[in-house]
């Protein structure tokens, strides 16, 4: 069997996807991975083919239109979704050209697509395969659709298409008492971390005698926009009794070591530090909620975006995290809601009772034969 799986443009979107490949390639089927040239190098560090689909970045589709025409955020909710779906689309369509080219020399039994991924049921479509949808994370993503159906309609009407077509299979990721509200019917699926793995030193995965804080800004933080909030966290929040670690790229990592010299800091493996702590502070990325929900630890969750507050407030009314949106998350409020994860022992039982939920559900590997019947039809 050969399975195309088809990524986004962030590490993301890949590590959500990367388990359950990697199952399937593990069972001796055949497995490629399209995404983004930028991409590339982060499917094939995580053991898996990669195919470039694309020359442009995550942000070439957020700044602009398929005319060129510079894009504008919008605030409202339903046109912010509409937007990322839109965004998602324009990526998906330069995806699907070049998956023309590339199917036509090595032709998939059965197209994998992570959430949004469009290039993935436009090539099932045009190649005549099933195509299933596995989302990679657990956010709510209502009307993305919409913004992308106005994008791809030259790919539709090429293909005879009303719409963006259903899965043959939907597999959801989130344990129930998390998951957010679908257009159909969704197999669930044990989440399993997919980040990219290092050398580990002993205090990467030890518990220190202090409570340790995990603080990350996620695999896409940037010098000039996190640097100085990553700083004033960690020194508001260390102390006597609490040690903190920030996981951070490796140009992030260089320069809080030369501000903070002794900083606990680096391309850590999230999933083994996160066994470790205590707390895990961050800005509402799906691989980094669900690596903390995975390893029970409760969360202080600060989006960046209003379309991740939704999966905050869930998380918050189960008991499990704390989330502040930009406006709430003052100085004193941030650290406020720290000691509270810190201090108050029912976050952590919460939490715990979470990543339990999540562990009982079927692993990637167990959805190998449904997908082999799948591409057998």
């Amino acid at each position: 069997m050969k399975v195309l799986f088809v990524g986004g443009g962030s590490p993301a979107t890949i590590f959500g996807i990367v388990p359950l490949a990697t199952a399937v390639r593990n069972a001796g089927h055949q497995v490629f991975m399209a995404a983004p040239e930028e991409m590339a190098p982060v499917v094939s560090r995580s053991g898996l083919p990669a195919l470039s689909v694309t020359p442009h970045d995550i942000w070439h589709y957020i700044g602009s239109d398929r005319a060129g025409n510079p894009a504008t955020v919008p605030e409202e909710p339903r046109a912010l979704m509409e937007f990322i779906g839109s965004w998602f689309a324009h990526m998906g369509a330069d995806g699907y050209a070049s998956l023309k080219e590339i199917t036509g020399n090595w032709r998939p039994d059965l197209v994998v697509g992570g959430t949004m991924s469009y290039a993935a049921p436009l090539t099932a479509a045009r190649l005549g395969v099933p195509w299933v949808l596995q989302e990679w994370d657990a956010s709510e993503w209502e009307w993305t659709d919409d913004g992308a159906r106005r994008v791809l309609e030259p790919e539709l009407r090429e293909l005879g298409l009303p719409g963006i077509p259903e899965p043959d299979l939907r597999i959801g990721v989130a344990p129930p008492a998390l998951a957010p509200p679908r257009p159909g019917p969704v197999q669930l699926m044990r989440w399993t971390p997919g980040n990219l793995q290092s050398s580990l030193e002993p205090w990467m995965y030890t518990r220190p005698a202090r409570k340790r804080v995990c603080v990350t800004a996620g695999s896409r933080a940037s010098s000039d926009r996190n640097l100085e909030q990553l700083l004033w966290l960690a020194d508001r929040l260390e102390g006597p009794d609490v040690e903190v670690v920030i996981p951070a790229p490796a140009e992030i990592a260089d320069e809080l070591r030369a501000r903070r010299p002794g900083v606990l800091t680096g391309w850590i493996p999230l999933d083994v530090l996160a066994h470790t702590c205590d707390a895990l502070v961050h800005h509402a990325g799906g691989a980094t909620t669900l690596t903390a929900v995975h390893a029970g630890v409760p969360q202080l969750i600060i989006p960046e975006s209003k379309a991740f507050m939704p999966l905050a407030k869930r998380l918050e009314k189960l008991g499990a995290a704390l989330a502040l949106g930009p406006d709430e998350a003052t100085d004193d409020e941030v650290v406020r809601s720290c000691r509270r994860l810190l201090d108050e022992p029912d976050f952590r039982r919460s939490a715990a009772a979470l990543g339990g939920e999540m562990a009982r559900l079927p692993a990637p590997a167990d959805f190998v034969p449904q997908l082999e019947k799948l591409a057998g039809r």
